[in-house]
């Protein structure tokens, strides 16, 4: 299958799922992925990446990698894009196939889980707080958006370029923390208030989405709930806020 043929194909979900492959779009997102490592398969350009020094630099730079690009129209490019401006560059890459026991599990370790976040940018989103705050790793749970969604991967900055960050079913992870006896800690409304929490290990801390909140075997096998406390009148905070608030609060005590 010709780079074309690829990219367009690589806008499914299944197509990213079967190939271990998905798009990077932008200048930014496509240096971000240079400089991790990632392995790219292919780069399309077009004439507007090199309007500017730093798009003709990257171009240069995917040359000298032995990157194939294949040179095609500014229109053509849209096409290919999942943005409406993709700065002249869309790149198919292979990300990291992280699994679980990639997770560093120091005594000081934090693990964020998500349950059930439909929004790929705000998955991108949590994983760039993820990588900032010093998380180990981002788990992502049936019915939580693609981590290699093109979203998700432009909301996250190239976190997930960087963080360890696995998808697995709900039945995986609760056998994985068993087996590290790593306990959980569930994010809901009426929990502990979180800075009278303190711990003494690593954590694995779960969060749901915004209306459907945690799976009920979540919270059944969770050590205790914990809460960010909110103004009155103030139902819920957007998920990549409250991960940012309470990775920052548990990574804190060091």
């Amino acid at each position: 299958m010709s780079l074309i043929s690829t990219m367009r194909d690589l806008h499914r979900r299944k197509a990213r799922e079967r190939r271990g492959l998905t798009l990077a779009e932008g200048v930014r997102l496509v240096e971000e992925a240079l400089a991790a490592g990632v392995r790219l398969r292919g780069a399309a350009v077009a004439p507007a990446l090199e309007g500017t020094p730093r798009g003709a630099a990257l171009k240069s730079r995917l040359e000298a990698q032995a990157v194939p690009v294949e040179v095609v129209s500014d229109a053509d490019l849209a096409t290919l894009a999942d943005t409406e401006h993709p700065q002249g560059v869309v790149a198919v890459i292979e990300p990291a196939a992280w699994t679980l026991d990639q997770v560093a599990l120091d005594p000081r370790a934090v693990v964020l889980v998500l349950d059930g976040v439909q929004d790929p940018g705000n998955v991108g989103a949590v994983a760039r707080a993820a990588l900032g705050l010093g998380a180990a790793g981002l788990v992502t749970l049936t019915g939580t958006a693609d981590l290699t969604s093109p979203k998700a991967l432009r909301g996250s900055m190239g976190a997930l370029f960087r963080l360890p960050a696995v998808s697995a079913t709900p039945e995986e992870f609760l056998a994985w923390a068993g087996r590290h006896q790593l306990p959980l800690w569930a994010a809901a409304m009426d929990g502990e208030p979180l800075r009278a929490v303190r711990r003494d290990g690593p954590v694995a801390l779960l969060l749901g989405n915004e209306g459907a909140g945690l799976r009920p075997e979540l919270l059944a096998a969770a050590a205790r709930t914990v809460s960010i406390p909110l103004a009155g009148g103030v139902e819920s905070l957007n998920v990549a806020v409250a991960a940012g608030i309470f990775l920052y609060e548990v990574t804190g005590e060091r």
